[in-house]
């Protein structure tokens, strides 16, 4: 298991100039855009433009902060304007991203189709997570406690290769935490 706090991660600005990433996770470690399982970051979307491709990849976004997005492309017309409100499409698409008034933030799962399959949920209290070999809790409004260990706003957890449950909990009652699980693709 991997601790990660999104305030100390290093972003990495955009090819285009129209935003930057800060990279989560990504599964196994050290694989490229070529060869991961998974990857989850968080995005500030600076720029309307369009998104990159990403070939035999599933994609979820999820808005976090600012105004949002309207993603157009093959297949798609998506206003990204709630919050916390998860979007699921494939990264063989091509799409075009326009501000829908200043600047984004988001929060993006790809997993590698035919390896694995993944689920977000948004979790707003208590709740118990089967065990699943790979996922990722990142609690986004107020405090939780993952098994028993506290996440403050903006940290999370991962891990991979090991079947695990969690239970979740906060006392917060605006609290918000990204529950993130990959199965093994059927």
């Amino acid at each position: 298991m991997q601790r990660f706090d999104v305030d100390a991660l290093a972003a990495t600005p955009w090819k285009n100039g129209g935003g930057s990433t800060r990279e989560i996770a990504s599964w196994p470690p050290g694989a490229g855009f070529d060869g991961f399982d998974w990857r989850v970051s968080v995005a500030s979307i600076a720029a309307s433009g369009p998104f990159s491709r990403f070939a035999g990849v599933d994609r979820i976004i999820t808005l976090l902060g600012g105004d949002g997005v309207r993603l157009q492309g093959e297949g798609i017309d998506h206003h990204l304007a709630t919050p916390l409100a998860p979007f699921a499409f494939s990264g063989d698409a091509r799409i075009d991203c326009t501000l829908l008034g200043g600047a984004s933030s988001d929060f993006n799962v790809m997993t590698r189709r035919g390896r694995l399959r993944a689920e977000l949920r948004v979790l707003r209290g208590a709740a118990g997570l089967a065990a699943a070999p790979h996922g990722l809790l990142l609690a986004w409004r107020g405090g939780w406690r993952a098994g028993g260990q506290p996440l403050a706003q903006g940290q999370g957890l991962w891990w991979a290769d090991a079947a695990t449950p969690w239970a979740v909990a906060t006392d917060d009652p605006d609290a918000a935490l990204l529950a993130v699980q990959w199965h093994t693709a059927t």
